[in-house]
């Protein structure tokens, strides 16, 4: 029985992964009252199945809990089809693939930026936090721009997004709760009147975008339009900092890979940031419910009954991977499920892949004998794992 909290699982999880994929098939956990798939088969089967939804069940229906309830219950993720149908529909007209290349320059000036002031505190203080000065900062600038935000107010940004997201984790504590149902009201509040100020004064941005999209008549409502944002930013920044720091730590820890990203950083770019996905995944558990009698792997999944996709064992399964617990930046094809798979595919994918391609060669060519100063610290967390703290020095 796996200890979703037990320290020595939360730093490295992926041996006792591996013992649940050997059933070969989904199997139980009391724990978290749901059936887990392990496998890269079951768990792609899973991310699928139209009679598997991602359906928001609120833990918390008192009114205090109102606004983090409908933030997640009218957001993309957490919604089935038709209103994911109409949701995606009407997201995806702002959010496209034109819209996503326009944000290139910007992402490299930050990038640019960040990596200056790496260096500059490098040099001052003889060591720079991977998290805090780089990997962080970037996705949150970005999807601020995008959003339209004001730079001002960008520090409010990542803290909400952390106090909403550890509300995924396994049993969350009451201070965590109490942050969480805070941030959620703040965050809100903020985005609402952002939405106000860009239908009387539209500006170029995602927000005004959001405001104005339609089709066949159909528009986002105000909340649907609120939890958008709000999902945006927290998927759309989580993911990129926990997957870059995760890879970036990993690929130092190995003397091969690092030499790869120290000689060859625009060479590898691509392919690198599939593989900081796939060897230690940013996501690891992303939960579903029948809404009908469903099999998987040969286990049939009852109406109303939990299953969840452990994406980060998915992603080391030996059936699917050659040397699937070795970390290899050149690896292609890299089938990973990072990113999910089926109508929940992440829309920000094309965003997170940008950024972190363009992104991890500027570092090393501005710090190209980046090396770890210390033994990072790992955030206390399973379902998004990431670092709280990477230094680095040359």
């Amino acid at each position: 029985m796996i200890d979703f909290k037990e320290a020595a699982f939360l730093e490295n999880p992926y041996p006792a992964l591996a013992e649940l994929r050997v059933p070969n098939r989904p199997v139980w956990n009391e724990e978290l009252g749901m059936f887990l798939a392990a496998t890269h088969a079951d768990a792609n089967a899973v991310l699928r199945a139209k009679t598997l939804g991602r359906i928001f069940q609120p833990k918390h229906p008192e009114n205090e809990w109102q606004e983090f309830n409908w933030l997640h219950a009218d957001s993309i993720l957490d919604s089935e089809p038709p209103k994911h149908t109409r949701l995606r529909s009407l997201v995806s007209k702002a959010f496209n693939r034109g819209k996503i290349e326009s944000l290139r320059p910007l992402v490299e000036r930050l990038a640019n930026e960040l990596a200056d002031g790496c260096a500059e505190k490098l040099n001052n203080d003889g060591r720079f936090d991977i998290i805090a000065d780089f990997a962080e900062p970037l996705p949150v600038k970005v999807i601020a721009a995008m959003l339209g935000f004001p730079t001002e107010d960008e520090h409010l940004l990542r803290p909400w997004s952390q106090s909403i997201v550890k509300m995924y984790e396994v049993s969350p504590s009451e201070q965590d709760r109490n942050a969480a149902k805070l941030a959620a009201h703040e965050f809100a509040e903020y985005v609402h009147a952002l939405m106000q100020q860009r239908k009387t004064n539209p500006t170029d941005d995602l927000i005004t975008d959001l405001v104005q999209v339609e089709e066949a008549g159909e528009r986002l409502n105000a909340q649907e339009l609120i939890a958008t944002c709000v999902l945006l930013l927290n998927a759309g920044h989580e993911a990129s900092v926990n997957g870059f720091g995760n890879g970036v730590v990993a690929a130092l820890e190995r003397d091969d890979q690092a030499r790869l990203l120290r000689e060859h950083p625009r060479g590898v770019a691509e392919t690198a940031v599939d593989e900081f996905l796939r060897f230690d995944a940013p996501l690891h558990l992303f939960e579903r419910t029948a809404t009908a009698e469903t099999e998987i792997g040969g286990v049939v999944i009852a109406a109303g009954q939990k299953i969840a996709a452990l994406l980060g064992s998915a992603n080391r399964d030996a059936a699917v991977f050659d040397r699937a617990d070795e970390m290899d930046l050149t690896r292609d094809p890299n089938p990973h499920v990072g990113f999910g798979a089926g109508i929940h595919f992440c829309i920000g994918a094309p965003l997170a892949r940008m950024e972190m391609s363009v992104s991890l060669p500027v570092l090393f060519e501005r710090v190209p004998k980046l090396i770890l100063e210390s033994d990072p610290i790992r955030r206390p967390t399973f379902v998004l794992r990431g670092y709280e703290r990477v230094y680095a020095c040359e």
